[in-house]
């Protein structure tokens, strides 16, 4: 009689990789967990249920086919689990490190919702693909037959390379344009190594590359190419550029030394991690070592601030937050890490000002930077209460008159959120729709935008989001573009 590989959940417990303890892991950007051995991957894959109506596979913006590859993975079939794990989603190592699964697969887990604990689903995932590289099952970039037509994608995030991908697998021409020197996007230069390891990614970029995507990097639409020149260099673009305008603060003195935005401050980090010289880091500005340092926000760029201020020596770092812990948009996981190594979060805060060293007559011959900015000494904390919903249904947060206070800061980051960049001004060029916010208008089955033969994918379209999300993106725009390109759409329009 076979042995029952599923089912499990009842006696087996779940569990994580070991997570290496939060002394040892603030000292490097190393990833915190270290990877499952093989028994143990498939003794936590053998606690899924194999549910008729798998929630994790429908709450997973990939639709993948979870239920199938963990039952694969129990059963010790891990060759076959990689592809399926593959067959729905371009870098599945990638997700099975940065997914909040505590929001998609893992917290709608069946056995999570009747109190045994879900499925580490994630790292699974990353166990199968990182496996799957190790013993050479990652099947290279080489298509059947070469095409004539040719794409060109700006942005070389998730969206654009996972488009780059499927396109380039298909045998079309691909060439990605990226403002960065490297590929990779927020993967490359947002989030830090202990959430994802810079090797995982470039070798992602390695494959695209020998697969014959070319990239040209260190490029600036706008500036060191034309949007109309590149339009007029392929058969159809592929706009996949991310969002990367900081949200501001209205307050005083908000440009004071010493407040610097969250995307400079973690892409500074990542390129000294790579051993590039960065004089801002050099120079103290974007460097928290020995300093006070306060994160102001309540999402995942922000814990990654956090927590990279640990790393480089702060002498103390607090995350402001206008609501409270229940009603924060970042990952629980990753407020859990940032606890365990030494963030304190202050809750139900925001800032209402920030000064200087010192005060009255003497700020006026404080030192200056060499841009004349004052820089700053503390951060005016105003305390807040959480009110009436708002059009949203979340309880809008209320300023408690009174109750302000002055909390010592040298280095202040802002992880307030991002917004688009406004590409028809940049671009200098007519017929690109945009929303009210200046994303990009584009069908989101299709990802057409008002302009024949030019797509739109990820952040550029949505706001900022999820790299999972983009990833879908770029898969299903990759299709439409193949349709488009072939004259399948054509067809069918006439």
């Amino acid at each position: 009689m076979a042995t029952q590989k599923m089912l499990k959940f009842v006696h087996t417990p779940r569990e994580m990789p070991e997570k290496r303890t939060a002394v040892e892991r603030s000292e490097d950007f190393h990833e915190i967990y270290r990877e499952f051995a093989a028994a143990k991957a498939a003794e936590q894959a053998g606690r899924c249920s194999q549910c008729g109506v798998p929630y994790c596979q429908s709450h997973c913006p990939l639709h993948n086919n979870i239920p199938d590859w963990l039952r694969l993975t129990a059963e010790g079939r891990l060759e076959e689990a990689y592809h399926l794990s593959q067959s729905t989603n371009t870098f599945t190592e990638i997700c099975g490190r940065i997914c909040p699964q505590d929001r998609l697969c893992e917290g709608n887990c069946v056995i999570e919702q009747s109190g045994h604990g879900t499925v580490t689903i994630g790292a699974i995932e990353k166990y199968l693909t990182d496996t799957a590289w190790e013993r050479g099952w990652v099947r290279a970039i080489a298509p059947r037959q070469e095409r004539s037509e040719s794409v060109g994608i700006i942005g070389a995030g998730p969206g654009g390379l996972a488009a780059a991908d499927a396109l380039r697998r298909q045998g079309f021409q691909v060439t990605v344009y990226d403002r960065h020197d490297r590929a990779g996007g927020l993967m490359t230069y947002g989030i830090p190594g202990f959430k994802l390891e810079k090797d995982v990614v470039l070798r992602r970029n390695r494959q695209l590359e020998e697969g014959g995507v070319e990239f040209v990097l260190n490029c600036n639409v706008g500036e060191d190419i034309s949007f109309d020149a590149i339009r007029g260099k392929h058969d159809a673009v592929l706009i996949a550029t991310g969002v990367y305008k900081t949200r501001d603060l209205d307050i005083d003195n908000a440009e004071a030394g010493g407040v610097v935005r969250a995307i400079d401050y973690l892409t500074a980090s990542n390129k000294v991690d790579f051993g590039d010289e960065v004089p801002d880091f050099e120079d103290g500005e974007l460097n928290a070592r020995g300093k006070n340092v306060v994160v102001i926000g309540g999402g995942d760029t922000a814990m990654d601030c956090v927590r990279t201020a640990i790393r480089q020596g702060a002498q103390s770092v607090k995350c402001l937050y206008r609501r409270d812990r229940a009603n924060m948009p970042g990952s629980q996981r990753e407020v859990q890490n940032a606890e365990e190594e030494g963030v304190e979060f202050v809750w139900l805060s925001a800032p209402g000002a920030f000064s200087g060293h010192v005060t009255g007559e003497a700020a006026t011959a404080q030192e200056r930077d060499v841009d004349g900015i004052g820089r700053i000494g503390a951060v005016r904390v105003q305390k807040m209460r959480l009110g009436a919903p708002d059009v949203s249904g979340r309880q809008s947060p209320e300023l408690i008159e009174g109750a302000d206070y002055d909390e010592p800061a040298q280095l202040v980051i802002k992880a307030l959120g991002f917004e688009a960049e406004d590409l028809p001004k940049l671009w200098n060029t007519d017929g690109l729709e945009v929303t009210r916010w200046g994303t990009v208008k584009a069908d989101f089955q299709t990802h057409r935008t008002s302009i024949p033969g030019v797509y739109a994918v990820g952040d550029i379209v949505r706001g900022a989001s999820l790299v999972v999300w983009a990833i879908r993106d770029g898969r299903e725009a990759a299709e439409s573009i193949a349709s488009f390109l072939t004259g399948d759409a054509r067809v069918a329009a006439e």
